[in-house]
């Protein structure tokens, strides 16, 4: 079950448009997962489309165009283009179907460090960096918290750390008061955005704090 969701105000702004891709990314693939948010999402998006019918002028659309749009984006009877099947990936002879929204994402190559790996995503946008990041059974990410923000999407299996159990779906935005170590029993894929470098606390691993900016 799905516990953690996209704040109203993402929400809002995902339907507005407003959001840089990486983030607009992990709303479109939650969106897929989470019925709860598919319908608020919905529901954005219909309060918004009545305000612009209400507005006067040339732009508004007529309300029979209107209603013509919804119902042929609503017919069952449409075929499913391609690009809407999933794809499958396969990382570390681990095999997972990808989420519909990235499917014409285009991945870097994969890189591992122990039992992670992960890929960089081509939806940059300035500082903002998205990746696929796999966490092999019975592994860790370094205890850390953030120079800005991070979103955790899990895509497959679940991880838990000091605040919580996490499983596919759940949508987790953190930032600098956070500190945290995640750790998987059965492995997990996870869509991830940063817009900043994770600082390291412990061990060897504070020995990347002042290269973290290079490799975020």
């Amino acid at each position: 079950m799905i516990k953690h969701h996209p704040s109203h105000d993402l929400l809002v702004a995902y339907t507005q448009g407003e959001l840089p891709a990486a983030l607009a990314a992990g709303v479109a693939i939650h969106r897929e997962m989470c019925p709860i948010c598919k319908a608020e999402i919905a529901q954005l998006n219909e309060l918004q489309a009545e305000e612009h019918l209400e507005q006067p002028g040339p732009e508004a659309i007529p309300l029979n165009m209107a209603a013509m749009i919804e119902s042929i984006t609503s017919s069952d009877a449409i075929d499913v283009p391609n690009t809407y099947q999933k794809k499958t990936l396969s990382v570390n002879n681990v095999s997972y179907q990808l989420p519909t929204a990235l499917n014409n994402v285009a991945a870097g190559k994969w890189t591992s460090i122990g039992g992670i790996a992960r890929s960089r995503l081509s939806l940059d946008d300035g500082d903002i960096r998205a990746s696929l990041l796999q966490i092999m059974p019975n592994n860790s990410v370094p205890e850390h918290t953030h120079n800005g923000f991070e979103l955790t999407l899990i895509l497959d299996g679940s991880f838990h750390d000091e605040m919580g159990s996490y499983e596919v779906g759940d949508f987790i935005m953190l930032n600098q008061k956070h500190d945290h170590s995640p750790i998987t029993d059965d492995g997990c894929l996870c869509y991830t955005v940063l817009n900043n470098s994770m600082h390291f606390h412990k061990g060897l691993n504070k020995l990347l704090n002042p290269i973290g900016k290079l490799i975020y």
